[in-house]
């Protein structure tokens, strides 16, 4: 199975499936000397791992992380950081009904489809968990980006027709892990609890909306033509399960606008650079970062595994009905906040290391000459 390696400098692959004795990730790329512990890889793991809440899959993994090689005495080495998860709560059986089912909108079909055998327990690796590895590497790459200043934050929001009122520019950590719904609007979550508890009770499920801001990106990130800066972000959080759709800046609201309305005009900045005044594009310009805040919103549909009764087919093609069983998301949004900021950071941390290349010296210089 290919696909399953991200990134050009900064390079990560995942391995594991979804009920299988573990999970992983090999990071290859990372700068030598850049501080590293277990702990930093944990915070965002517990961040995305199940049974963290009412509101997510009751799949009780407590996803401890394993450092095996790259890092030594506190520091990156520079070397290949390897990393496992253990599952110690899986429970297969749950799915044996799927053995021989597609459940609709599931990748159970598509992956028969390609390649004449599939890990029906769970989804293998269609399934949410496989995000483990991403979320670790994400979490190394958060750090190599931190060392020069860049910050990567998420939240939710809207679920359903349930929109959440934040602005990109003073949402903080705080504001976000503040509700198990990662939603820093406080008037909204609680609003979004009761749908998700809701559409759990009647065997439903919801989708919604994560944005994520990254603040402190240097401009000159991103290339001219086929490696675009927002071409990369998009296709890092489209590559997410049950991602459906991307929007950078104004996104399709920009069609609304004309030219003269829509523009981010310039003004001199004090450090001898040229700033956006506002910001409809989304810290991104001709595929190539502006020194803007980068914000970008995905759209996440409803999770696929329901406990409703859905037609399906059997894998003989044979007509059925399928009332799934097991431990399912009965809406995905509140952890897919660390598993969109876990891509945003690789995308970025991957164009740094390919910016320092482009200019030796390091990162872009101080005047737009060079």
């Amino acid at each position: 199975m290919g696909g399953s390696t991200f990134g050009e400098r900064f390079a990560v692959t995942t391995f594991g499936e979804s009920h299988g004795g573990a999970l992983g990730v090999i990071v290859d790329g990372c700068p030598a000397r850049i501080e590293l512990s277990e702990a930093d890889v944990q915070d965002d793991l517990d961040r995305r791992r199940p049974g963290q809440s009412r509101i997510v899959t009751q799949r009780n993994e407590s996803d401890r992380v394993t450092i095996h090689s790259g890092v030594f005495e506190g520091l990156t080495l520079g070397t290949p950081i390897g990393m496992t998860v253990s599952s110690t709560d899986a429970k297969p059986g749950a799915y044996s009904e799927m053995a021989t089912t597609y459940r609709p909108s599931h990748a159970d079909y598509t992956t028969d489809a390609k390649y004449g055998i599939r890990d029906w327990q769970g989804g293998g690796r269609a399934s949410a968990r496989e995000t483990v590895g991403r979320v670790a590497a994400g979490a190394v790459a958060r750090k190599v980006l931190a060392a020069v200043g860049v910050e990567v934050l998420g939240w939710v929001s809207s679920v359903r027709d349930i929109k959440a009122d934040v602005d990109p520019a003073a949402v903080t950590p705080a504001d976000v892990e503040a509700d198990p719904t990662r939603c820093a609007d406080p008037v909204a979550a609680p609003r979004i609890v009761e749908a998700i508890e809701a559409a759990r009770s009647d065997g439903n499920s919801l989708g919604g909306v994560v944005a994520c801001v990254a603040r402190g990106v240097p401009p000159g990130l991103g290339e001219p033509v086929f490696d675009k800066l927002d071409a990369e972000l998009a296709g890092a959080v489209m590559s997410l399960p049950a991602a459906k759709g991307v929007e950078i800046g104004s996104g399709f609201a920009g069609t609304l606008l004309t030219g003269r309305t829509h523009n981010d005009e310039f003004a001199p900045g004090p450090d001898g650079r040229p700033v956006a005044v506002t910001n409809r594009s989304g810290g991104i310009q001709g595929g190539i970062s502006n020194g803007a805040d980068i914000v970008l919103r995905v759209a996440f549909k409803p999770t696929a595994t329901i406990a409703s009764e859905q037609k399906t087919v059997t894998s003989d093609n044979e007509p059925t009905v399928l009332a799934a069983r097991g431990r399912h998301d009965p809406c995905v949004l509140p952890r897919a906040v660390p598993m969109v900021e876990a891509m945003v950071c690789l995308a970025l941390a991957d164009h740094l290391l390919r910016q320092q290349t482009t200019q030796l010296a390091g990162l872009p210089s101080s005047s737009p000459s060079g």
